[in-house]
């Protein structure tokens, strides 16, 4: 692809080899990759040192959520790291993300931060148990303009969401939808899911993709086989 991937390979791995064995077989130019709570918990900073040793940017999802203090804390820590991107949720409120985005903000370089809106696992009834009123829709957009107002770079949404987010928040601002399944791939346990072409063209800015591409016979295939779909689907889509 002329322009940088927006696929962020997934490394939910319980254990750091294989999440290692996987990246070097994968191209850093072709993708970025994700560190989750599991991969983190197992390995710790050594493991982004080591994917970033490869040549990857990496996305830090430990989704923060806590007091403010301690998530600008924790910001800055990751931040120490080299992480390309990183997260907290946006229900943790305008303080919380205001300081991370402040703390962040006195380093010469920085991570993006978005915020985690609304996961995509949840639906409308699981809301409800926790207490919150109205669609799983209505509350992305309620926390996404809150991020927004922060200052923040984006948010974690899922696809379904995109195209009403792009129309809410405008160009800039950054879509990171997770629940994206080429063809054919199982759900999980992902709720509100899309295709990956289907998810750039209502807005999405980075498809964050795990088990398609990590359990498939051959991640290299089925990464190039998303990569080739992106870019067909953006020759159809250009006007020229």
């Amino acid at each position: 692809m002329s322009s940088p991937s927006p696929v962020i390979v997934a490394l939910d791995f319980p254990a750091v080899a294989p999440a290692l064995e996987l990246a070097g077989r994968l191209d850093p130019a072709l993708c970025r990759v994700k560190v989750g709570k599991e991969l983190f918990t197992r390995a710790g900073p050594s493991v982004v040192e080591a994917l970033r040793a490869k040549g990857f940017e990496v996305f830090l999802d430990l989704k923060f959520h806590d007091i403010p203090n301690t998530v600008a804390a924790a910001c800055d820590a990751a931040a120490d790291l080299g992480v390309w991107m990183l997260n907290l949720h946006a229900s943790g409120g305008r303080r919380m993300m205001t300081s991370a985005r402040e703390r962040l903000e006195r380093r010469l370089s920085r991570p993006l931060l978005v915020a985690v809106t609304i996961l995509t696992s949840l639906e409308g009834e699981d809301l409800a148990e926790v207490g919150f009123q109205g669609t799983p829709e209505e509350n992305v957009s309620r926390l996404a303009a809150l991020a927004h107002d922060c200052g923040l770079d984006g948010v974690v949404c899922s696809p379904r969401e995109a195209a009403r987010l792009r129309h809410e928040r405008g160009k800039d601002f950054l879509l990171v939808t997770p629940g994206v399944r080429p063809a054919g791939a199982g759900l999980g346990d992902q709720k509100r899911v899309m295709g990956p072409s289907e998810a750039l063209a209502a807005g999405a800015t980075h498809l964050v993709i795990g088990r398609p591409v990590t359990a498939a016979a051959d991640p290299v295939a089925a990464l190039q086989s998303i990569l080739d779909s992106l870019e067909a689907a953006g020759r159809e889509g250009d006007p020229k």
